[in-house]
């Protein structure tokens, strides 16, 4: 990784090195009276770095120097600040004075930083030499040798699923389905299975394998998860909409007590199927239940828990219940799960590894998530026997020590010690989330970025895609589980079992990477220390307010999490560099107020933050800022500061959002989403058309100044956003709302750069012939009122183009389509996907078309997506497709 990013392991070292460097350089040249020792300085850092590196890959270090790396560690997050604050005090670039007083004024200023930068120089070289010979740190130790291969196997997703959800799973399915089942009718009364077991062992793919056999046979049906801290409104809310049908926002919150009587009164004399996952306390329990219908006779229910407790209360009176003790794999569904994982079949494993191997399966148990754990790790550790001889003696101790759950969070530390040090950095970060959350990757890998986890290197074009790869390799090691997949399978959101959140928070404990604030009371930490990163998370308090004694002034992060937590003035978090108000309701203006101070912020989110319906001008002193997202706020005007964000790369707003004049200067800006273009002045919209970094573009041709949403004919803006699209050389990425006149012939063509071009709610009557000249584009949505043959030529001339979506409006839509050929000659040579909504269409792709590519069809009816073969849905009204 590159010279200026954060880890786990050494802090702030790296960027502390980049910074020292800085310092002793022509900007600073003034600087003279501490440069020896600011070199001196750099050399003792550089060395204790790399110590420090190879100290953070051993497991079993003595406590003396778990002290030592600490101390190290946050004298290092403490001389970046210190830096920072210098840089900022003599090179502001808010710093204009107007005056002979001011200017005077601000050269004292500066000699004094300097004066005072050197004084903490000195101060900081003294205590880096006492921590060193305190310790007696710089002496030569071997340490484990070990070789990474980053390779990410393309196959890691379906592995992922083959492993964690089939592999020896039809036995227990069987008997679980036999319990709820046996001497079952719609005249019996209710069935309940408790499934219990320790963490890991696969008990919500159990419940969730025999969910997917059985609900078809029920009108209702809801899964959800329950977890260690139950919100109960959202859950009682969650099952009323999954057993309605009704979308959760249509749920009247009111009382608990109202949601229990609106669940029993639609469900009583239904037939249904919930499966309560993850149930840990008997009160939990106590409440859900109340919402369960026992005389809706012929009913299931699945409760999972880890504690024998929950689950007798489960299977007490009024319901017939059962008890299922969920087991360890065999050797033989073990062996299957190994080395699938590692080598796709037992076949292909070498036989100089077939010994080891078994001794490795022995060691774990039948555990599968200590088995998916220890293959990841193999799987990035040389092919030969001695190193996996090292591993298996690793986990042999770990395990003969631990025999259960604490034995898998050995394993998941061996794991954890594996990683190299960017992706340890990268895991931890997933422990400020809350418990279950599903976490989007984009949110996550901005994170990175913004916090300088993460940083470009040589083979990769941005940051963004380096950010990819290290999400991807934490799937591929099993300790991240993918969530929602978008177009071609590419996972968009992961979430974590809840044994390695449990993990990486005692390690972000331990090394004081988060400090978490009402969760539970042991993971409360970080109070007599300095905060780095603030995670705050609804508790069952009232409200949540930050316990005395934090010491804030050095958060790097802060993340906020539900409607209880009170929110602390911006004014204590000078260094802040991400700052996540997502979905916070209780947020207002004027706790935007100080802002300004943030000198270091680049990370702004306020996504979904409803009661935020001004900007503070203080907002364009957030020189740092990166991205700045006010999507779903009420913020309908952009202050005019901010045309001087100079580092914005991503601007994400509401479609009913002013721009000021000046927009030009933003000219790091990449992504720009959503643009009212009518809404927009035409200088405004001239000026855009310079942006020239800019590769992500949002329009929406709509005007929100009424109260209606209106459709104007305004010509003028219509040339000048033609003319403006015309010039960005980079653009990737284009997305058009309402705008059918911008679709046509006549105001195009568009960028030949496109990857992406979306109309939505853009009806057109044709493909239009512009079209065949993207020769980059690889995903494309057009709303069609009418389709015949030479659209499809169009459409098949595109080399690239693997995604398609044609969407006609129903209310256009003919009797009758003609039937279209697709020939080989022209036959979407790279096509994967092809969608359609609501329509009827003759489809023949003929021999040729399509070679050697794999194509899915995905057809959508009244909004669901239809599975299985057309043929199969006779019913419906669907795309018929034939391939000769």
């Amino acid at each position: 990784m590159e010279a200026a990013v954060v880890s786990a392991a050494t802090g702030a070292l790296k960027p502390v090195l980049e910074k020292l460097g800085a310092l002793v350089g022509n900007k600073y040249k003034r600087f003279k009276a501490v440069r020896g020792d600011i070199k001196s300085l750099t050399h003792e850092l550089t060395t204790m770095d790399a110590f420090l590196l190879k100290m953070s890959e051993e497991e079993d270090l003595d406590v003396q120097d778990k002290v030592w790396m600490n101390e190290v560690r946050e004298l290092s997050y403490d001389m970046e600040d210190s830096i920072d604050d210098f840089m900022q005090s003599v090179g502001s670039e808010n710093s204009k004075p107007d005056g002979f007083l001011e200017k005077m004024k601000n050269s004292l200023g500066k000699m004094k930083a300097r004066h005072r930068i050197g004084k903490e120089i000195l101060d900081l070289k003294k205590q880096i030499t006492e921590v060193a010979e305190r310790n007696e740190r710089y002496k030569a130790r071997e340490t484990f040798s070990k070789k990474k291969n980053a390779t990410i196997d393309p196959r890691a997703l379906a592995i992922f699923q083959h492993a964690s959800e089939l592999v020896g799973i039809d036995e227990p399915k069987a008997e679980v389905i036999k319990l709820l089942t046996e001497g079952a009718s719609t005249q019996t009364k209710m069935k309940l299975v408790s499934i219990v077991g320790s963490g890991g062992m696969g008990k919500t793919t159990l419940a969730n394998q025999v969910f997917q056999d059985l609900k078809g046979k029920f009108k209702c049906w809801a899964f959800l998860s329950v977890s260690r801290n139950p919100d109960m409104m959202n859950i009682l809310r969650t099952i009323l909409s999954e057993v309605s049908g009704q979308r959760y926002a249509d749920t009247e919150a009111g009382s608990v007590q109202q949601l229990i009587i609106k669940i029993t009164d639609f469900l009583v004399n239904k037939r249904y199927f919930v499966v309560l996952d993850d149930i840990w306390d008997v009160d939990t329990w106590h409440v859900l239940k109340l919402a369960l219908p026992v005389a809706s006779s012929g009913s299931f229910i699945i409760t999972t828990t880890r504690i024998n407790e929950v689950a007798k209360s489960c299977r007490s009176t009024p319901f017939i219940g059962d008890i299922y003790c969920i087991r360890p794999l065999d050797m033989v569904h073990s062996k299957q799960l190994f080395y699938t994982r590692l080598f796709n079949s037992e076949e292909k494993c070498p036989s100089y590894l077939k010994k080891v191997s078994e001794h490795i399966l022995i060691k774990c148990a039948g555990l599968p998530l200590a088995i998916i754990a220890i293959s990841g790790l193999l799987a990035n550790t040389e092919r030969t026997e001695g190193p996996w001889r090292q591993v298996e003696d690793s986990i042999g101790r770990a395990l003969e020590r631990n025999p259960s759950v604490e034995g898998m969070m050995k394993i998941l530390s061996l794991s954890y010690f594996e990683l190299p040090a960017h992706l340890k950095s990268c895991l931890l970060c997933l422990s400020i989330f809350p418990e279950d959350s599903i976490i989007k990757k984009k949110v996550l890998i901005n994170r990175w970025i913004a916090e300088r986890i993460i940083h470009t290197e040589a083979g990769y074009s941005t940051t963004y895609e380096l950010g990819e790869r290290c999400f991807n390799e934490l799937i591929n090691r099993s300790l991240m589980q993918p969530g929602k997949t978008g177009s071609f399978d590419r996972v968009k959101s992961c979430r974590l079992h809840d044994t390695i959140l449990d993990f990486i928070i005692s390690k972000s404990i331990e090394e004081n990477f988060v400090t978490l604030v009402g969760v539970l009371p042991n993971l409360t930490v970080g109070i007599e220390r300095k905060v780095r990163r603030l995670s705050l998370q609804d508790a069952k308090q009232k409200e949540l307010i930050l316990p005395r004694g934090l010491g804030l002034s050095h958060v790097r992060s802060l993340d906020m999490f539900g409607i209880s937590v009170k929110i602390p003035s911006m004014d204590k978090f000078r260094h802040l560099r991400f700052l996540n108000f997502e979905g916070c309701k209780q947020l207002e203006n004027h706790h935007l107020e100080n802002i300004g101070m943030l000198f270091q912020l680049r990370y702004l989110s306020l996504l979904r933050a409803e009661k935020v319906s001004k900007l503070p001008e203080q907002i364009g002193h957030l020189w740092c800022l990166e991205i700045l997202d006010i999507r779903a706020t009420s913020v309908c005007e952009l202050p005019t500061s901010i045309v001087n964000l100079k580092r914005l790369l991503h601007l994400l707003v509401n479609d009913n959002v002013t721009f000021p004049c000046g927009i030009s200067k933003l000219q790091a800006l990449q992504k720009l989403k959503l643009v009212s273009v009518y809404s927009q002045s035409c200088n405004f919209l001239q000026e855009f058309g310079q942006l020239q970094s800019l590769k992500v573009l949002s329009l929406v041709f709509a005007d929100y100044s009424s109260a209606d949403r209106v459709y104007p004919e305004d010509e003028p803006k219509k040339v000048v956003i033609v003319a403006s699209l015309k010039n960005p050389g980079n653009l990737l990425s284009l997305t058009v709302r309402y705008g059918p006149e911008l679709v046509e012939e006549s105001l195009c063509p568009m960028p030949l750069s496109l990857r992406t071009f979306k109309a939505l709610g853009s009806r057109i009557p044709h493909v239009p012939e512009w079209v065949g000249s993207l020769v980059n584009l690889h995903d494309l949505s057009l709303e069609l009122v009418g389709a015949e043959q030479k659209d499809f030529y169009i459409l098949g001339g595109l080399p690239l183009l693997q995604y398609l979506v044609l969407a006609p409006d129903e209310s256009e839509i003919p009797e009758e389509w003609p039937e279209i050929i697709v020939s080989g000659e022209v036959g979407f040579p790279s096509l994967r996907v092809f969608v359609s909504t609501m329509m009827t269409i003759s489809l023949t792709f003929a021999p040729g078309a399509m070679f050697l590519i794999p194509l899915a069809f995905v057809v959508f009816v009244d909004g669901e997506e239809v599975g299985g073969e057309p043929e199969e849905q006779s019913r419906r009204q669907v795309a018929q497709i034939q391939l000769s």
